[in-house]
């Protein structure tokens, strides 16, 4: 099958790799009919090389049809339509039955110290090959897999492996009050989507906060206050102006949805550039003990948010030695919420929403649908924020 590999810092390839077979009674192997480019697939296209290795198959976001099914997984046909989760669990353990199933027990990648494995995504997470390809070999597919009507496009649906409940879940985290407010850093596929979602879900104002014209515009046209980094001089600046619209006080809850690369933070950004550049036998363990993130949007969401509201962070980060304002943090008594999305944990939440009234907008949220023959270009037009590029769709 053809399948987008990994080849080295902003080298991805399209290539022939074996075909997925079934290797566990619990599996299944779906063909992909759509699956999406992430915000996250930038992070090891860029920041997270030293933990990536030649040929790793990405892509975490989607769906298809079932064409072959383990003697394990009861529930699933052959012609079945799923969304596949980006994470992999059990269902059962403990974890997964008290909401948490990106801590899954049974998939947890101990050897690495982290939680549930992920399709697509890195040594720490099971280098498990991933979904940017024409076949998909889904472990725990007696759980993974929500299955979904035929009829409606992909896009109604594809969004349930990621963006969704990402999202979801960012809102949910946020608590913000009925009639409330919350802000929104970077309005990406995830923010403009947190957008939505608390909008839905009866929040008073909701602020947004990007620098790119095409995503300012996206989410004003939805009833989003926007802010354009470009238009204040500091950090400063931008906080005093959405205190301004809050009373003096600040938002209820802060979503920082910008993550590890966030602009400024030229120093961490040096750093996280030189590690990549260094032999992978160095950069791994350099990595895993003293890497850096780029914090300018998470000190930003510490000042913004007002004393006693929540920031919840659903950017990724990936730094093992990131200096934290903790005495802000602690005299403004913030509560603090973050981590991957529980994804099964939200999907019969989401799922009602998913109707041809379309609240959410999902029907026309992305902005690019490519072949599979053309994902390097996407990355790289993705990475470079151009064409008005918000969320990219492939199709194998």
């Amino acid at each position: 099958m053809r399948a987008l590999t990994w080849q080295g810092k902003r080298d991805v390839r399209v290539e022939n790799v074996p075909d997925p077979r079934i290797e566990e009674p619990t599996d299944a192997v779906i063909r992909i009919t759509s699956t999406g480019l992430c915000g996250s697939d930038l992070h090891l296209y860029e920041v997270l090389t030293p933990f990536m290795t030649p040929g790793d198959i990405l892509g975490h976001e989607p769906m298809g049809i079932v064409e072959e099914v383990g003697a394990a997984v009861p529930d699933l046909q052959v012609g079945d339509r799923v969304v596949v989760p980006f994470q992999i669990a059990c269902g059962n353990c403990w974890m997964c039955l008290t909401g948490l199933p990106t801590q899954c027990e049974t998939t947890q990648v101990s050897a690495e110290g982290m939680g549930a494995a992920l399709f697509g995504y890195t040594r720490l997470y099971g280098a498990v090959p991933g979904a940017q390809a024409e076949y998909l070999r889904v472990p725990q597919a007696q759980y993974g897999p929500i299955k979904v009507p035929e009829g409606p496009p992909d896009d109604r649906f594809v969004y349930l492996s990621d963006v969704l409940p990402t999202a979801w879940q960012a809102v949910a985290y946020a608590g913000v009050p009925q009639g409330g407010s919350v802000a929104v850093l970077g309005l990406g596929p995830i923010g403009d989507m947190a957008c939505r979602v608390a909008q839905v879900k009866g929040a008073g104002r909701v602020f947004g906060v990007d620098l790119v014209p095409e995503r300012l515009r996206r989410a004003r046209e939805r009833g989003v206050e926007t802010f354009d980094l470009r238009s204040f001089d500091d950090e400063k600046e931008l906080v005093t102006a959405i205190r301004d619209q809050t009373d003096g006080r600040g938002p209820d809850a802060v979503i920082d949805a910008v993550g590890t690369e966030a602009h400024g933070s030229a120093a961490a950004r040096m750093v996280q550039n030189a590690s990549a550049l260094l032999p992978r036998k160095l950069s791994g363990p350099m990595a895993e003990r003293f890497s850096v993130d780029r914090l300018a949007a998470l000190h930003t969401a510490i000042e913004l948010v007002r004393r006693g509201g929540t920031l919840s962070i659903v950017g990724v980060y990936g730094g093992m030695a990131d200096p934290m304002p903790m005495l802000t943090l602690f005299d403004k008594q913030i509560q603090i919420r973050m981590g991957q999305a529980n994804v099964r944990r939200w999907s019969d939440e989401i799922v009602p929403y998913l109707t041809d009234e379309d609240p959410l907008g999902v029907d026309d949220f992305a902005t690019h649908r490519v072949p599979l023959g053309e994902a390097p270009q996407a990355y790289e037009m993705f990475q470079g924020k151009r064409d008005g590029a918000v969320k990219v769709l492939m199709q194998p």
